[in-house]
């Protein structure tokens, strides 16, 4: 028979994202975002290609990426309000992690399943910080989906992309419980 872990069941039912906005200093430690970043390592990963890498950005990146998305939305004729929702998250940032995607040569592994990697190590970074006591977001926006955002602000080569940033910090209010899906109608089983 299995060995339950009801605590951590009991978190994943009630995990909830923290809004980015409402996030304030202090933020964790180098040591802490470590621990972190190797739980959320411990993602699964077909081939064992490792399809991802980290940037930390601390608080004193975070000016210079809300410049970078500004200029962006600007070269790209963007609506001021656009850019302003693409500059939020770096202007009101403290530390965030972004998870980028580094697909790998396979003739095993599609493409495709690298990318379902990336998504599964940025979900287990926003629940490891959840879990040790941090307010988190997964926020991403058209800075992140934008080729020269990636490659002037944080110097991605051609092969990378951002999968997203998890802002990690201290949470300032408990925010109420959204709907959750209706399972009945988003299940099939099968039996035979």
């Amino acid at each position: 028979m299995p060995v339950p872990n009801p605590a951590a069941l009991d978190f994943l039912l009630m995990r909830r994202s923290r809004p980015a906005k409402t996030l304030q200093a202090p933020v964790p430690d180098p040591a802490t975002v470590n621990q972190l970043l190797t739980a959320a390592s411990r993602s699964p990963d077909h081939g064992k290609l490792e399809p991802w890498r980290f940037i930390v950005l601390e608080a004193g990146a975070m000016p210079r990426l809300a410049q970078a998305a500004q200029s962006c939305g600007e070269a790209l004729g963007l609506d001021p309000e656009q850019i302003q929702k693409g500059r939020a998250q770096f202007d009101q940032g403290h530390l965030a992690v972004a998870v980028i995607e580094v697909q790998k040569p396979s003739a095993k592994i599609p493409a495709l399943e690298q990318t379902y990697a990336v998504g599964g190590v940025c979900l287990a970074l926003l629940n490891a910080a959840l879990a040790a006591g941090w307010g988190a977001n997964w926020l991403s926006g058209w800075p992140s989906h934008d080729r020269v955002f990636m490659t002037d602000a944080l110097g991605l080569d051609d092969h990378e992309r951002i999968a997203g940033f998890i802002h990690i910090a201290t949470e300032t209010t408990t925010p109420p419980e959204r709907p959750r899906p209706d399972l009945d109608a988003i299940t099939t089983w099968v039996n035979s």
